[in-house]
């Protein structure tokens, strides 16, 4: 592919690196590559502070902090997150889980944030860093010339052209997912299709004492609904459901938000003395990946990839780790061209991994083989302490979590069957009683 460009490019128009996208992939990623000192130009469409949904963090999203140097920053402005609960009216119970008891000690806590304010501070501190941030700009084309490096063009919020070469590109666009859908690879994750609906209200009824910034995740027949308090007394609150559920629907967004956080008592409760502190929106299209990870002089990295689902609160996460993965193969690939192609399939093998070690978790969120273990834990063989490590972030790195993790999978389909050869029993049974009726 080729562009013809109305402006000609001198050297202010060339970089290292171009990021689209200002998210905290695109901003982690810019930020470690000049911090290696490329020359990276990153360009995100809106001008931040904005507001973005996926507050809640993991506990393995710190040390990327540290690394970034922006920990105390965060630190100041967010809420502490021990732990989570879950809520099942199926069990008639609740069941909290603390990071301190995983398998690695070292995590203890994570952080509920604001995004709008956390993403800001991200991108403040890549150019601070020696990142060259472009605000207001959106991205229209990009070219790959057979020649190598990429060629792309914006357009600023007066209406101006910009454009620029650079060597190297890589597409942190979030939701807008731009390579997949200029190469025509994103897809439906057919596996998981859903949709979201949320808002954040005030004077939401929170746990008490320590527990008060942990994050609860709520069963209900259509779904499930996450619970994340945040440092300034907002609490965030969604419904994560089906796309048929949506097709309900009856009356404005806000109305059927509310009608449907009715059909669960236990979050209703919560929420009783509660009101709406902004609009509520919905998303569609929750669920989605990319055919292609990687080509010749670019790479994707977070959503601009994939997004299951924001049930563990991986999102924040996977983008920051895969921009970490993604800055030492960008650096490898401009030392030596050569060995691009091997080094840019290591990079999408790790990020892949760490995606799918996920990824078996979210599938079966729903199935009630998968709550019956998770409402009633148990800690043979150190398996909880394993899954709390998963939960925390630890599925990217070689971690001696593997075997518990296996071992859990295993008693996962042993409870399905056993609920599968119930009900069948059950069906077997139901046509006898009605006979002797």
């Amino acid at each position: 592919m080729s562009l013809d460009f109305d402006q000609p490019r001198d050297d202010h128009d060339r970089c290292d690196v171009l990021v689209i996208g200002g998210g905290p992939a695109g901003s982690s990623i810019a930020t470690l590559l000049a911090q290696r000192g490329r020359r990276v130009v990153l360009v995100e469409k809106e001008r931040h502070p904005r507001f973005h949904i996926g507050e809640s963090l993991l506990p393995l999203n710190l040390p990327l902090f540290d690394r970034l140097g922006v920990r105390e920053q965060i630190e100041r402005t967010s809420m502490r997150k021990y732990g989570v609960e879950f809520v099942s009216p199926y069990h008639r119970r609740t069941v909290s889980f603390e990071f301190s008891e995983a398998w690695d000690k070292n995590f203890p806590y994570s952080y509920q944030v604001r995004r709008s304010e956390f993403d800001h501070l991200l991108l403040r501190n890549a150019a601070a860093k020696g990142a060259e941030v472009v605000e207001a700009t959106r991205v229209t084309e990009v070219a790959l010339p057979s020649g190598g490096g990429a060629e792309v063009k914006a357009i600023g919020e007066g209406g101006q052209a910009r454009c620029w070469r650079a060597d190297f590109l890589v597409d942190a666009s979030g939701r807008d997912t731009f390579i997949a859908k200029q190469l025509g690879t994103k897809q439906r994750n057919r596996r998981h299709n859903s949709a979201a609906i949320f808002g954040h209200f005030t004077g939401a009824r929170r746990l008490p004492g320590k527990a008060e910034g942990n994050i609860s995740i709520f069963w209900f027949d259509h779904g499930w609904f996450w619970f994340i308090p945040l440092a300034d007394g907002v609490t965030s609150v969604g419904a994560v459901c089906p796309p048929e559920y949506f097709k309900s629907r009856a009356g404005d967004l806000t109305e059927f938000f509310m009608k449907t956080i009715a059909l669960c008592p236990e979050i209703a409760d919560r929420l009783k003395e509660a009101r709406l502190a902004a609009p509520v929106t919905a998303t569609g299209n929750y669920s989605y990946n990319a055919k292609r990870m990687i080509g010749r002089n670019f790479l994707l990295v977070g959503d601009a990839f994939a997004f299951i689902d924001p049930v563990f609160s991986t999102g924040v996460y996977i983008a920051m780790t895969t921009a970490f993965l993604g800055a030492d193969a960008v650096d490898d690939c401009l030392k030596a061209p050569h060995q691009a192609q091997r080094r840019l399939k290591r990079y999408e093998a790790e990020a892949r991994r760490g995606l799918s070690s996920f990824s078996w978790y979210i599938y079966r969120i729903r199935q009630p083989a998968f709550r019956n273990l998770f409402m009633s834990p148990r800690n043979y063989f150190r398996i909880q302490e394993a899954v709390l490590s998963l939960l925390a972030g630890d599925v990217f790195g070689r971690s001696p979590i593997a075997l518990r993790l296996f071992a859990f999978k295993m008693i996962y389909y042993v409870n399905r069957l056993c609920l599968l050869f119930a009900d069948l029993r059950r069906q077997k049974r139901s046509p006898a009683l009605e006979a002797s009726g």
